[in-house]
């Protein structure tokens, strides 16, 4: 991936929409959850306990704005 400038993005983007397969499994072994992502070119998404309720938060986050955005939708 590159940027305008022809640099390399430091940022990688994963789309999810509500028809995507994510199948969570648990790795006790190594405190840690696997999120995989998708079908034929599937991610995998690796979250250490302790970050899961930083996850949990920021998706809350994340939520809260897009309902105070829909609210403020029509508001003059």
């Amino acid at each position: 991936m590159t940027g305008q400038d022809g640099e390399m993005r430091d940022l990688v983007h994963v789309h999810l929409t509500a028809d995507l397969p994510m199948r969570a499994n648990a790795l006790p072994f190594a405190d840690r959850v696997e999120i995989k992502l998708g079908k034929a070119f599937p991610v995998a998404l690796i979250i250490d306990r302790r970050a899961l309720d930083h996850l949990e938060e920021a998706i809350r986050q994340g939520r809260a704005g897009l309902a105070a955005a829909e609210t403020g939708k029509g508001v003059s």
